[in-house]
């Protein structure tokens, strides 16, 4: 499977996704537009190991509502991301099996390679 997570309005996402080949061969989930299912959610938790993998805490939600200050459980990071898209770090890109998760540059380059 060829996917990528990822919001239309994010320049980063953009860039990444032509740096990608402009997403031929991938389908394309912009999340913000068409949310992400809990199946879908799960999918990702398999291959990355952990929802809090998935999760970002750049998201400006974050600190807004005090998650910071909080223990948060796998089970509460899997619900903020299906709750609410900004959670979720971006892009992830599933590519035959594997995942790549967030801008990183070495992400981008692992992900990059893998084609």
């Amino acid at each position: 499977m060829r996917k990528i997570y990822h919001l239309s309005s994010c320049n980063t996402c953009q860039r990444i996704i032509g740096e990608l080949g402009g997403g031929e061969g991938f389908e394309l989930q912009d999340i913000k537009t068409e949310k992400i299912t809990p199946q879908q959610a799960d999918e990702m938790k398999a291959l990355a190991g952990s929802y809090e993998a998935l999760f970002s805490r750049r998201a400006m939600k974050y600190r807004s509502m005090g998650l910071q200050d909080q223990n948060l459980s796998e089970q509460d990071y899997r619900r903020l991301i299906l709750e609410e898209y900004t959670f979720l770090k971006r892009p992830v890109i599933l590519l035959d099996g594997e995942i790549f998760i967030g801008n990183a540059k070495k992400v981008v380059a692992a992900a990059k390679s893998k084609l």
